[in-house]
């Protein structure tokens, strides 16, 4: 083997396997606690963790670059933005400074750690990576809306709204998935690029045409039951501008795919 190619060689084994995308935005009271959920979690795993804050001006950078600072530079990566942009060019942004051959995307907000009051914390991540391994997914997603998923801290109005959206969406563009807003999933790097060059949508409706569109390519989707806890600290970003945003999305691509 030459130098070069011996260069390589340790190049590519040093550079982490799983990159794992967190947007962020007025999350100072949450980042902290799942950056180290996470190291927590994947302990025998080789990941960086790429945090993309668009211009909170809560002192959530602040908190980001001390975790720099106690975790690695390497290990944990502030990218920020100057202001909101969106989900999905959030995404974009952070794929732009990944290594890892696979990416995984998570919200900051604890939604898919926290079991309702026992704090108790659910390797999902080990299971979306196990999953993969195991049927060479494409992209692994976690689902609300099978058995051994659900869930907590929502009312009534919340989860029908939710289910409804859910079934509707079902109903007009067979997607291939149970679970289309959801904003855990592990994608291959390569799909991730490819779907993500393809979507026009922004905010919560990317999600759902992330999925649409990976179905209509006939790339291979796993699902991994989750339980949706809601946030702990802070406020929703989710409100009626999210809601009819999701209907117009709904109709788009019922029109384009």
């Amino acid at each position: 083997m030459g130098e070069k190619e011996m260069e390589h060689t340790v190049d590519r084994l040093n550079r982490p396997a799983y990159s794992i995308i967190v947007p962020t935005y007025n999350e100072r009271l949450n980042v902290a606690i799942i950056v180290y959920l996470i190291f927590k979690h994947l302990p025998d795993t080789n990941f960086e963790i790429i945090i993309v804050d668009d211009g909170s001006p809560d002192g959530t950078q602040d908190i980001i670059k001390q975790l720099e600072q106690l975790y690695g530079e390497d290990r944990v990566l502030l990218r920020a933005r100057p202001k909101k942009l969106g989900l999905g060019t959030a995404y974009l942004h952070g794929l732009k400074h990944a290594t890892g051959d696979f990416v995984v995307i998570m919200d900051a907000d604890l939604s898919h750690h926290v079991q309702f009051f026992t704090f108790s914390y659910p390797k999902y991540l080990p299971s979306f990576i196990r999953k993969q391994k195991e049927t060479g997914a494409d992209i692994v997603t976690g689902t609300r809306y099978v058995n051994n998923g659900g869930v907590h801290g929502w009312n009534l109005m919340r989860k029908l709204t939710s289910r409804g959206a859910n079934v509707l969406a079902q109903t007009l563009l067979q997607p291939g998935a149970s679970d289309l807003t959801g904003s855990f999933r592990l994608y291959k790097r390569s799909v991730l690029e490819d779907l993500i060059s393809s979507c026009v949508s922004k905010g919560y409706v990317f999600q759902m045409e992330m999925i649409v569109r990976a179905t209509r390519k006939n790339y291979h989707i796993e699902e991994v039951p989750i339980t949706f806890v809601d946030r702990v600290f802070g406020i929703s970003k989710l409100g009626g501008s999210e809601i009819v945003g999701y209907l117009k999305g709904l109709v788009y691509l019922l029109v384009t795919t």
